[in-house]
C-alpha cells in the first residue's frame, strides 16, 4: 500500500440480516477469509435485503472492498479513541427524565 494510494479488491460474502425482538443486527462474512482494518470501506453489490419483523434472511453476495491509504489507516487509528468516547456519553436505561 502506498502513503496516500487506495486500492480496491471484491470478496464473495454471506449477508445475514435479523429482525428479532431478541436481535436487530446485520452481518457480512467474507467467504475468501478477507479481514478489515481500520478506515476500509465495504460495499456489498445487489438489490436491496430487507427481513420482516420475526425474520433472519441470508444470501451470498459480492462486497467490494476499498483499502485506506496508510495515512487514511493512521489517522483512523489515531482519531477512533476520540470517537469512542462518544459513544460513552450515551445510555439506555427504562428510566423516564423529568
Amino acid at each position: 500500500m502506498g502513503l496516500l494510494t487506495r486500492t480496491k479488491e471484491t470478496a464473495p460474502c454471506e449477508i445475514t440480516i435479523s429482525h428479532r425482538f431478541e436481535e436487530l443486527s446485520a452481518h457480512c462474512k467474507f467467504l475468501n477469509g478477507a479481514v478489515i482494518g481500520p478506515g476500509d470501506t465495504v460495499e456489498v453489490d445487489g438489490p436491496e435485503l430487507m427481513a420482516a419483523y420475526g425474520e433472519v434472511v441470508s444470501d451470498t453476495r459480492t462486497a467490494t472492498i476499498t483499502r485506506a491509504s496508510d495515512l487514511e489507516r493512521l489517522w483512523t487509528r489515531w482519531t477512533g479513541d476520540f470517537e469512542f468516547m462518544e459513544l460513552c456519553e450515551f445510555s439506555f436505561s427504562e428510566e423516564v427524565l423529568s
